[in-house]
């Protein structure tokens, strides 16, 4: 077996130099992957009897508690600090009337 043939060496020469796989998709086809996984699985909690209020608290809970755990306590009560402007800003209105 040449050493180009070891076990794995596929997956080694799939990963650049900084250790990330260009294959991968790029952070807008992965925010585009992920919202389309939540807004599936939001269908699926609604049709299976879940309040919408219910299902939102809880994922407001669930994603905060990663940033938590990712970022820290402090760095994401500042983000949510400034939440409030957003959202009165309109930035989470869908179908939104612009004048």
């Amino acid at each position: 077996m040449a050493d180009s043939d070891m076990p794995g060496d596929a997956l080694l020469n799939s990963i650049d130099d900084d250790g990330l796989d260009p294959l991968a998709p790029n952070e807008t086809e992965q925010r585009r992957m992920a919202l389309q996984n939540i807004l599936d699985a939001w269908d699926e909690a609604l049709a299976e009897g879940v309040g919408a209020d219910i299902l939102a608290t809880t994922a407001i809970f669930a994603a905060l508690s990663d940033m938590v755990e990712a970022y820290g306590e402090e760095a994401v009560a500042e983000m949510a600090a400034g939440l409030a402007d957003r959202v009165r800003q309109g930035e989470f209105t869908l179908n939104r009337v612009m004048n």
